[in-house]
């Protein structure tokens, strides 16, 4: 395995790749967020035939299972994410037709994915040498304002919900839109109460920083952030102020830096901002990833050149939510095939020993590094598993509705 990884990896010191490659055959990485289903929905509308990853997809996708291996990954959340602006039940239906596609992938390649629902799943496809393959919702729409919705997809294997994603909720504010709620509204609070009592880990990337401390002053369980990096680097309402990054220990939950240049390096994001009008000045929504939208930011990118993020970038980040949150609250989730741009040395999934190499370079201990990629996300989900089962012996399933909670304070 370690050669395996060895093999893909260049651009720094020989003993530091060596070394990152050993570790990771031992200690892989559990990576918070990649967004192949969405990919997958948008270029071949599901078809897996037309994009196996079984095979060699470097000219479609960042993400495949030989690319998987050679970055050492052995868990990955998969994220089941629809966008913002569907709503209702095409939302809960759009989600529903991600999971699908999960569930086919690991129907497709049993032999290198494996399905996991809990931190012992996770161990035992370690063990097997298979990816641990669990899922995370991405933003709150996709339950319809139901609790009983947020029920039936940890009952399909869901394991986190990120609150929103770029635009507000009824229940809960945005990070990229105007403060509505201020935070979480009462309903929202419920959503909170009602992951912890099922053991759906409380995801806050995308979210505003009041909805991260509301969500911190409520949850019982360990939160995550399943794709953010640190404010204080990079000042993008995206990222995590020191003061949530401070709170982790008393919550037990982690941090995991993403690698999106406009969320990791100040002089991409009013480049991206530049992007991404381009993008809607051509009619297409700026976040899309189909052949058509790549061939647009490419014209863009030769015409305007981007600013390069590179792997010393997130190691900068990684390095202060380490002083701040400390070793054992970190983690790394690429956004892989949810990002048009990514830094250099991190291209693909492939990317991650690189990552690595560059971290023991800044005297990172081995002790450490085993942290950071697995670890620590692992102790976050059992220790989830411990609370929701703690609470299923006190207390039922929350029946409230929007309306009963959150009516009151419209008036």
């Amino acid at each position: 395995m370690a050669d395996q990884i060895a093999g893909r990896i260049t651009d720094h010191s020989g003993d530091h790749l060596a070394q990152a490659a050993e570790l990771l055959a031992e200690y892989p990485v559990v990576d918070g967020h990649n967004d192949l289903p969405w990919a997958l929905r948008e270029q071949v509308g599901y078809d897996l035939d037309a994009r196996d990853i079984a095979t060699d997809q470097s000219t479609h996708l960042h993400t495949d299972i030989g690319r998987l291996r050679a970055g050492g990954v052995g868990a990955q959340f998969w994220s089941v994410y629809v966008r913002s602006d569907m709503a209702g039940e095409d939302a809960v239906s759009a989600t529903l037709e991600q999971i699908d596609v999960v569930a086919e992938l690991l129907d497709r390649y049993p032999a290198d994915l494996r399905r996991a629902l809990t931190a012992d799943d996770m161990e035992t496809a370690r063990a097997e040498g298979r990816i641990a393959s669990l899922m995370g919702a991405e933003g709150g729409h996709s339950i319809n304002n139901s609790l009983g919705t947020l029920r039936a997809l940890h009952a399909l294997g869901v394991r986190y919900m990120t609150l929103t994603h770029n635009d507000n909720i009824a229940w809960a504010d945005s990070a990229t839109d105007e403060p509505g709620v201020g935070g979480l509204s009462p309903f929202g609070h419920e959503v909170v109460r009602e992951m912890n009592r099922t053991g759906m880990l409380v995801d806050l990337s995308h979210v505003a920083a009041t909805t991260m401390r509301d969500a911190l002053a409520t949850s019982t369980a360990p939160v995550m952030f399943s794709h953010s990096s640190s404010r204080a680097i990079c000042d993008h309402p995206r990222n995590v102020p020191d003061d949530v990054l401070a709170q982790l220990p008393a919550n037990g939950g982690i941090a995991i830096a993403t690698f999106v240049p406009k969320f990791v390096l100040p002089a991409a994001v009013a480049w991206t901002r530049a992007a991404d009008e381009n993008m809607r000045a051509h009619g297409l929504h700026h976040l899309e990833t189909t052949a058509q939208a790549m061939k647009i930011h490419a014209e863009f990118e030769a015409a305007n050149p981007r600013p390069m993020a590179t792997v010393a970038t997130i190691a900068d980040h990684l390095d202060h939510m380490r002083e701040v949150a400390g070793i054992d609250h970190i983690g790394i989730g690429g956004d892989y095939d949810g990002t048009a741009f990514l830094p250099t040395g991190l291209e693909d999934v492939a990317g991650y020993p690189n990552l690595i190499a560059e971290l023991l370079g800044r005297g990172w201990s081995a002790t450490d590094l085993a942290k950071l990629t697995w670890r620590n996300a692992v102790r976050v989900l059992r220790d989830a598993e411990d609370v929701a089962r703690d609470l299923r012996r006190r207390r039922g399933p929350s029946h409230a509705t929007i309306e009963e909670l959150d009516a009151p304070t419209a008036r």
